[in-house]
């Protein structure tokens, strides 16, 4: 390829220009502290091309905003935008409405136009582009509402093309209503225009016909036509009703002042991203940490509206009761990190997403929590019922304003009512009843067909992945059991949480899967058994990455492979272990294995604990060093700097959380490993005065691994800390050095404790 030919791409441009050579405007480490503004650093084209599967979008709302959009192409290298979204109620998920201003008095509308580009800047809170180099666009948005402007810069006609898709349309002076039908609901559309339109018209077979102004069906869509070089329209979304829509907009954007809109949302995310302050470490590093915590606020997103809100699990509008609702989650990927980064900077919000969990389930017929929720519903997708751990994660830190004893209460019905099979959603079968019985799920043997109606056939049993998920929510049941007092209910699921072990061989120290009868079935190959994604036995990855499935009982997986050397050793050869075929052959099998080094994969959710495990055998060194190694390989200010998909937060705040210096290995467990942080200084922002500093003294690029620590004032020799230590605010404090420590932290009386609960004191 051609030197040149990147810059062809409009977006390209922008992102290289951004992400590579950071303009002068950008803030150095004192003037961010002085002036407060880490939204300057975020480059939404992060990320944007992806190396495998889905890419990152360069998305624009407020933080956790129920209104937002991202530009409509089918891939960040295509040179076309397919119209202008107004709102977008899923991440990732489908665009909902579309504008399409026309300035060719001949051109043939249609209900989204298609157009080249140029120009375009994204902000988080902000967006322009120029359309067939004619139009120009910008756009701001609120929590509910938002507002795009229009500049025809070439003589022509002036018309906008509004769609509905699947809906209806009205047009009324410079007042146009609708809907559009999504997920077995309406959402709902109150738009002003800045002036009346000279014409009005429902699209039909390519033309206006001016003069009926309402649009219903599956193509429903308008086209008004304006006087002027200039036109602008606002507008507000709702799932409640119309009215709530028209009351969205008039408390949010009451004029047509984008600048205004614009310049709140700004605070908005400064706000937001001010809830931790870095020093040290290159405009590039903080480019990388600001995205990524950019991108931990897209999920879970607030949809309550004046006191109300729509649950799409029972189909009703509710009262929030002045607890906001929080709905779009994907928890096997957020509960590992995303949501324990919220506890810490975010508590008050984080309550309110547990509690919304705990209103989901008890909405939805059945009695079960969600895994996947989303405005339709429970989604149900992947294996796990993680909603559990981040239940627990937060109770056990301190938050509060939900009831445990019902989180409980649901937790263990739908533990003990409805099927743990991945992607099907439905009470038990014989293979959950299996694992009561057995303590593991049983795998099919290569060939044999399935039985079991239940089974998604293209996700298949993942047998040895829904074993380990499983023992790790009995884990949590029973923390919380033991909190409430249940002690018959904590020695049943307590037990039930060592159920990985009926998986493991000895003989080779992999989880390895079993047939009914209770043998491992052979012959097998921990890189390439199990067929695409390795799901007949575990989910997107293969056996070496479920080989490091048990976050909640290390201390047994260290013992179980025969002690800390052993473990060291076996750590070790996962990231120099060879594919076993040609790249070509590997990422057919495993796409979702991105970011590899050796059979490591930074790129999928499962491997993001994994460096952090050598604290566990007295290693820490390997840690810090290994972690220092992912983050500068593969989370870069670059167009392909995630190193695999980013399902909202739940990969990025891995990188939020190892470029301060620790993370949550154990959702659940209230304490955090140290790693090697990129930054001189972090300061989190816990709340109510209280804050949480990290200082790291020395540190380089080459200065990456600890010589000695102190926490709160004390020395300081293990390698983590509890959740207790700074929930009222503390500081670690960090000498760093070009060569490892190989003694601190390294004692076995200093390896993480890996189950609870936790002492509040050394």
């Amino acid at each position: 390829m051609k030197k040149s030919t990147p810059f062809q791409h409009p977006a390209l441009r922008r992102a290289l220009t951004i992400g590579l050579m950071l303009p002068a405007g950008y803030l150095h480490a004192a003037d961010l502290n002085k002036h407060g503004d880490p939204v300057s650093y975020v480059n939404p084209y992060i990320g944007n091309i992806s190396h495998m599967l889905m890419p990152t979008y360069p998305t624009i709302s407020l933080p956790n905003g129920m209104l937002r959009i991202r530009p409509d192409r089918p891939s960040f290298t295509d040179p076309r935008l397919n119209g202008l979204p107004l709102t977008q109620p899923t991440h990732r998920g489908d665009l909902l409405f579309h504008l399409s201003p026309v300035s060719d008095a001949n051109a043939r509308l249609s209900p989204v136009m298609q157009y080249s580009y140029d120009l375009e800047k994204t902000e988080p809170y902000r967006y322009s582009v120029t359309l067939e180099d004619a139009i120009d666009v910008a756009f701001a948005p609120a929590r509910r509402s938002a507002i795009y402007t229009f500049t025809f810069t070439k003589p022509g006609a002036r018309t906008l093309v509004l769609s509905a898709g699947d809906g209806e349309l009205k047009a009324d002076g410079t007042v146009v209503t609708g809907f559009q039908r999504y997920s077995g609901t309406k959402v709902y559309l109150y738009l002003v225009t800045s002036a009346a339109p000279e014409k009005a018209g429902v699209l039909d077979n390519g033309a206006a016909q001016f003069g009926t102004t309402t649009a219903s069906g599956r193509d429903a869509a308008l086209a008004l036509s304006f006087a002027g070089d200039r036109a602008a329209v606002r507008y507000g979304v709702s799932y409640v009703s119309l009215d709530q829509a028209k009351k969205n907009l008039e408390s949010e954007i009451p004029d047509f002042d984008l600048d205004k809109v614009a310049a709140s949302g700004r605070k908005a995310w400064n706000d937001a991203l001010g809830k931790i302050k870095v020093q040290g470490g290159s405009d590039n590093d903080k480019t990388v940490f600001y995205t990524a915590m950019y991108r931990t606020y897209e999920r879970m997103v607030d949809i309550s509206e004046d006191g109300q809100y729509y649950s799409g699990f029972d189909g009703k509008i509710h009262a929030d009761n002045g607890v906001d609702f929080y709905n779009d989650d994907w928890s096997w990927d957020t509960h590992r990190a995303d949501h324990p980064l919220g506890v810490l900077i975010n508590p008050g919000q984080e309550s309110q997403k547990v509690a919304s969990y705990l209103r989901m389930a008890e909405q939805a017929p059945e009695g079960w929590l969600p895994t996947f929720p989303a405005l339709g519903g429970d989604g149900h997708c992947m294996n796990g019922l993680y909603s559990a751990a981040i239940i627990w994660d937060a109770y056990s830190k301190g938050v509060r304003g939900f009831d445990l004893a019902s989180a409980y209460t649901h937790v263990k019905k739908t533990v003990m009512e409805a099927t743990a099979l991945p992607w099907a959603r439905g009470p038990v079968n014989r293979l959950d009843e299996f694992y009561s019985a057995h303590g593991y799920y049983p795998g099919l043997k290569p060939g044999e067909p399935e039985t079991v109606d239940q089974v998604n056939r293209g996700e298949r049993r993942q047998s040895v992945a829904i074993t380990l998920a499983a023992s790790y929510t009995d884990w949590c049941l029973a923390q919380m059991a033991r909190e409430l007092g249940k002690t018959d209910d904590y020695e049943f699921f307590q037990k039930r949480s060592y159920n990985y072990r009926n998986l493991f061989n000895p003989a080779t120290s992999f989880f390895h899967p079993k047939d009914e009868s209770g043998a491992f079935i052979e012959p097998f190959d921990y890189k390439y058994s199990g067929g695409a994604g390795g799901r007949d036995y575990y989910d997107e990855n293969n056996g070496w990455t479920y080989r490091w499935g048990v976050t909640h009982h290390i201390a047994d997986v260290v013992d179980l492979m025969g002690g800390r050397a052993k473990f060291v050793e076996n750590l070790d050869q996962l990231f120099v272990e060879d594919l076993g075929r040609g790249r070509s052959d590997f990422y057919a099998a495993f796409p979702d294995s991105t970011g590899n080094v050796g059979q490591f994969s930074m790129g999928n959710e499962p491997s993001m604990p994994i460096p952090y495990l050598y604290n566990y055998a007295g290693a820490p060194w390997k840690t810090q060093k290994r972690v220092r190694s992912l983050m500068e390989m593969w989370f870069r200010n670059d167009l392909m700097g995630i190193p695999g998909d980013e399902d909202g937060g739940g990969l990025s705040a891995f990188a939020v959380f190892s470029s301060m210096g620790f993370y949550p290995v154990t959702a659940g467990l209230p304490i955090y490993n140290i790693g090697s942080p990129i930054f001189t200084r972090s300061v989190l922002n816990l709340g109510d005065g209280k804050t949480f500093v990290i200082e790291a003294k020395h540190c380089s690029h080459d200065n990456k691994y600890i010589q000695s620590a102190k926490l709160n004032g004390a020395d300081w020799s293990k390698p983590w800390f509890r959740h207790s230590d700074i929930a009222n605010g503390g500081k670690l404090e960090l000498v760093m050095g070009n060569r490892p420590n190989k003694s601190w932290g390294a004692s076995p009386d200093a390896a993480p404790p890996s189950d609870g609960p936790v002492s509040a004191s050394p």
